[in-house]
Order: C-alpha cells, then sequence, then structure tokens
C-alpha cells in the first residue's frame, strides 16, 4: 500500500515539479543599465555590457534597457560616437530610453532639441524609469 502511494505521489507530482524547472529556466532576466556620463569609453562599455549578457543568456531569455540622462543622453543621438553600433543594438531587441527632462534642458540651454537615433524612445524622466524597472524586477547596473 505504501509503495502505491508513493508511486502515486511521484506520477501526480513529477509533471509539477518539472513545470516549475522549466518555467524557472524560461524566465527572462531583466536588466536596466544607467548612462549618465558623456564619457565614450563608458559608453561603449555600456554596450559591451548589453551584448554580452545576450551572448551569455541568449536574445529570449534576457530584456535589457538602457536608460540615458544628464551627459549620458550624448549616447542616443546622431552626433554619438557609437552611433551605428546603438542603431544596430536597437534592432536586436536592447531598448534605449532617453530622458524626456534632460531632452527640454538641453533645448533651453541650446534652443534647439538633439536629434535622437532611430529606436530610442523617450521616458518622462531617467532617474524615474530606472526605478520603475527596478521596481519591476530589474537589475540595475551602472558602468
Amino acid at each position: 500500500m505504501i509503495k502505491k502511494i508513493r508511486w502515486l505521489a511521484v506520477v501526480v507530482l513529477m509533471p509539477l515539479w518539472m513545470a516549475s524547472a522549466f518555467a524557472e529556466q524560461d524566465m527572462a532576466h531583466k536588466l536596466v543599465i544607467q548612462v549618465s556620463t558623456d564619457d565614450v569609453r563608458t559608453h561603449r562599455m555600456a554596450l559591451n555590457n548589453a551584448v554580452n549578457l545576450q551572448k551569455l543568456y541568449g536574445l529570449d531569455n534576457v530584456i535589457i534597457e538602457v536608460v540615458a540622462y544628464g551627459p549620458g543622453l550624448d549616447l542616443l543621438t546622431t552626433e554619438s560616437a557609437v552611433a551605428s553600433r546603438v542603431k544596430s543594438l536597437a534592432l536586436q531587441d536592447i531598448r534605449f530610453s532617453a530622458c524626456q527632462n534632460t531632452l527640454n534642458a538641453i533645448k533651453e540651454r541650446t534652443g534647439q532639441l538633439p536629434v535622437l537615433l532611430k529606436g530610442v524612445k523617450t521616458v518622462n524622466a531617467g532617474v524615474a524609469r530606472i526605478m520603475e524597472l527596478q521596481e519591476q524586477g530589474y537589475a540595475y547596473i551602472r558602468p
């Protein structure tokens, strides 16, 4: 009788355990990368971090958003030293967000808005976006 109960437990519980294990494997990693400096080396490092994670986990297993504000907004403009790379990575499921507060400050100071690269979205405030993503379970790095 005890053997039958054990066997029944294995038959009933094994599929549930396996489903749980597969769900954990399929769960995407989530990362937000902050860029708040105009240093080109830092821009390259942020992009390298994103690419390396995609290579490690696979495109379908990691969600990455790069949030740029303040002097870091340069990363996401047509004047960026790494503009072609940002455009290319935007096509590879890396999200890029530009701070609208920073854009407004630049326009107020210079009289014109910087031109953002194709694929870049704006968010109200870069710092707020980072906070919101962390609240959604995103890991945070700042190269």
